[in-house]
């Protein structure tokens, strides 16, 4: 019950937080859009710090965080994973849905900083429109995450891969870095819940570019998998039958 009640809190005081960090950063990222990454990487940090003590859910970075101009393949579970990879890499843009760009401050700051918003639907268009939105932020490099299994999958799930994957990181020509987690046993897909615990985002080390599509998306999918396994496994999470 007291860790419902401080779940409850917590979540409403990261929102408000939100709203006021919006207020103050918004008019000055107006004049110069690099003061988005700022806004948000010092929302994410505010996030972080008050789950630590709010709900005992700490947070770690693991692996070689990426800093060059790369695809990042990440394991999506919650929103805090999001938040966790925002305040590791220095200019993220994400593969997001259409719908977001229409909530506010988070559609507006998604924008801001280069996420490249996709419509759901026939693979085909949705294929077209993420290289579209690529082509056009090649003038703001920084780091492409896009989640291959298309969207928050709770621990356990099975789920498959997306062939997005593939089609970027041949678009692209570049090497992408596998990101693995476990922040769903401790942050849900939906509710208010959080349990105590160490939520981690691990990066992988880089599967180099050039490899054949299907190749290279079953190499994605064995290494993100495995590595998250090992992470839930190392938070007590037991799978069901």
């Amino acid at each position: 019950m007291l860790q419902s009640i401080r779940s409850l809190i917590f979540v409403g005081q990261i929102y408000l937080m939100m709203a006021l960090m919006a207020l103050a950063f918004t008019p000055f990222v107006l004049l110069h859009r690099p003061l988005a990454f700022t806004a948000c990487r010092t929302w994410c940090a505010w996030v972080r710090w008050t789950a630590a003590w709010m709900v005992g859910l700490r947070s770690e970075i693991r692996g070689e965080v990426p800093t060059e101009e790369c695809l990042i393949a990440s394991k999506h579970q919650s929103f805090f994973d999001i938040i966790l990879i925002v305040s590791a890499v220095p200019r993220p843009k994400f593969i997001m849905k259409a719908e977001l760009k229409w909530v506010p401050i988070v559609g507006w700051y998604a924008q801001w900083i280069g996420c490249v918003p996709v419509n759901r639907g026939k693979r085909a268009e949705a294929i077209r429109q993420m290289r579209q939105g690529v082509e056009a932020g090649r003038t703001a490099p920084g780091q492409l995450i896009i989640y291959p299994q298309g969207t928050r999958v709770a621990p356990g799930a099975k789920v498959p891969y997306k062939v997005g994957s593939g089609v970027l990181y041949d678009q692209l020509g570049q090497g992408c870095v596998p990101a693995a987690t476990n922040v769903g046993v401790f942050w849900p897909r939906t509710g208010i819940w959080r349990k105590p615990g160490l939520a981690v985002v691990e990066f992988l080390p880089p599967i180099a570019a050039g490899l054949p599509q299907a190749e290279f998306m079953q190499q994605l999918e064995e290494t993100v998998e495995s590595a998250s396994n090992r992470l839930m496994a190392e938070a007590g999470f037991i799978p069901g039958p």
